[in-house]
């Protein structure tokens, strides 16, 4: 039987099962749980580094976003405040749609 140890959507088990499998879960304390979110979303940005073609990378933005999405609310937040300093950050800062690329700095 392999041996996954590793944070699963929440339909994975009933989909197992459906399958006519078995499978050993548990659910996890809110330590184990940020932990093992910030393992997937380690897992999900290599799976999208490694994306072939656009619908595979696109495929694997949404597994970050409804890893984001957790995250968010992890930190006590939903995912309209994560939005909202978004947006924010881009108003003060800019967003990364002009390609801007800083060679260097001079020092003075």
């Amino acid at each position: 039987m392999p041996v996954y140890n590793k944070l699963v959507r929440d339909k994975i088990p009933e989909i197992i099962h459906s399958n006519g499998k078995a499978c050993t879960t548990k659910v996890l304390n809110d330590g184990e749980y940020e932990k093992e979110l910030k393992k997937k979303l380690k897992e999900e940005m290599t799976e999208y580094l490694s994306a072939q073609n656009k619908s595979e990378a696109l495929e694997e933005l949404a597994d970050v976003l409804e890893i984001i999405h957790a995250l968010s609310h992890i930190h006590g937040a939903s995912i309209e405040q994560v939005e909202k300093i978004r947006v924010d950050k881009a108003q003060i800062r800019g967003g990364f749609n002009d390609k801007m690329f800083l060679v260097e700095v001079e020092d003075e």
